[in-house]
């Protein structure tokens, strides 16, 4: 996380999410392969978190601090772990009079309905033009955030920020300097090492 992120977090909020993600979402023993595809002894389901009520304050709290210098107007990324956080993101910005808008980018077109790849926008809403923050649960080598990103790049977005809940602390952090990307994690693998 760079300086500037560093100030802007609420150290009681990260330290009770912190807590929480312990308490519901971190698992250590048997080995369990990840989206990445590597394997792991320790995992992090963070679903049981982000659909906790508390969870989901403070994700969306700690998140929508951490892009607020960004000019974001909308917040989202790959389905299924961005889907609770946008929401998160925009319930707390609605509260908070600093509205920013939720969406998400699903890995395949439905083959009803819109046939839309994105969803959240209404009719005749577009992200081409839009600042957009993407944002995931768990990242390990950053692979689904950057789909998320190439593919809202092609829709015409800037990308000002990526964000996510837990740095697996495996390469993400480095794919994303390379794809020139500022990244911030709210915690760490080595956050829950202790």
């Amino acid at each position: 996380m760079t300086a500037d992120a560093m100030k802007i977090l609420d150290f009681e909020k990260q330290n009770a999410l912190r807590d929480l993600i312990k308490q519901r979402s971190f698992q250590v023993g048997a080995e369990m392969k990840l989206a990445s595809g590597r394997v792991s002894n320790f995992y992090f389901n963070m679903k049981p978190t982000m659909m906790h009520p508390e969870g989901a304050r403070l994700i969306g709290t700690l998140i929508l601090d951490v892009i607020s210098d960004t000019d974001a107007t909308w917040v989202g990324g790959l389905e299924m772990g961005a889907v609770p956080i946008a929401a998160a993101v925009a319930a707390v910005s609605s509260v908070e009079g600093r509205p920013v808008n939720a969406f998400f980018v699903r890995k395949a077109a439905k083959a009803h309905g819109t046939k839309s790849l994105i969803e959240g926008l209404a009719k005749n809403e577009s992200l081409s033009g839009q600042r957009v923050v993407v944002v995931e649960d768990v990242t390990t080598t950053g692979g689904s955030a950057l789909k998320a990103v190439e593919m809202l790049k092609g829709q015409g977005c800037e990308i000002p920020m990526v964000v996510t809940v837990v740095d697996r602390e495996e390469g993400a952090r480095e794919a994303f300097e390379q794809a020139g990307l500022t990244f911030v994690s709210l915690l760490k693998a080595s956050d829950f090492s202790e």
